[in-house]
This record gives structure tokens, sequence and C-alpha cells, in this order.
């Protein structure tokens, strides 16, 4: 028995890979990275919106304290903002504020959402920074 496993692994015998099972593994390796890179990007994507969309929804409660303190919208910044909510995104803008309404936007370089408020929907959340 121990001269069995003396030869197999002895380094006498030229057993190895033939170049085609070699071809065959790297084809394979190809194919599930053609796979997985593209639904990897879209997914960093889909995450990166996500984050803006949602940074934004946590600024819409300070935007309402800010109106119900003031009774408007005007002059509303984000230091204020942040002075009531601390959590708030520090890349929070405030394009726009008027009397009764108001834009807040929010990127991380490549991935501008603005919202339009003071009621906003799904359909109010806008992928630039000026709301329009």
């Amino acid at each position: 028995m121990l001269m069995r496993i003396r030869s197999r692994f002895g380094g006498s015998s030229e057993q190895g890979f033939t170049l085609i099972e070699l071809l065959v593994v790297i084809i394979i390796i190809g194919i599930l990275l053609a796979i997985a890179v593209p639904s990897y990007i879209g997914f960093r994507e889909r995450a990166a919106n996500n984050e803006m969309k949602a940074n934004l929804r946590a600024a819409l409660p300070a935007a309402q304290a800010y109106y119900d303190d003031n009774g408007t919208y005007v002059g509303m910044t984000p230091a204020a903002l942040v002075a009531i909510e601390s959590a708030i995104s520090p890349t929070l803008r405030v394009p726009s504020a008027g009397a009764s309404s108001y834009c807040l936007a929010d990127t991380d370089g490549a991935h501008p959402w603005s919202v339009v408020g003071p009621t906003p929907s799904s359909s109010d959340f806008k992928n630039n920074l000026t709301c329009a």
C-alpha cells in the first residue's frame, strides 16, 4: 500500500491536464464572468439610486417640521434641516424653496435625484438636481 502511494506521488508519472481540458475550464470561467459582471454593475446602479431616494425621503419630515416652525419654506437650507434632523445626508441641497413648496436634491456625483414637496408621491422623484 505504501509503495503504491509513493509511486503515485513520487513525481515519476507524467500525468497532467491536456490543453483541451484547460481551454474548456477557461471558456467556462469566461462565460460565468460574462453573466456575473453586467448583473453586478446593474445591481450597483440600482443600489446607488435607491440610496439617493432614501436620503431624500429621510429629509422630508425635517422639511415639514421647518414649515411647521416657520409657516413657509422660504429660507429653508440644508443647515436648517440638519438642525432639525441630524441624520440628513451631508450632500443634500435645497435648489428652491417657496412659500408653499420646495425642491430637495441629493447626489453622490453620478446619481442625481430630486423631489418636489410638500406631499411628494413616487412620481415626484426626478432623476436630476432641479426637480424639473
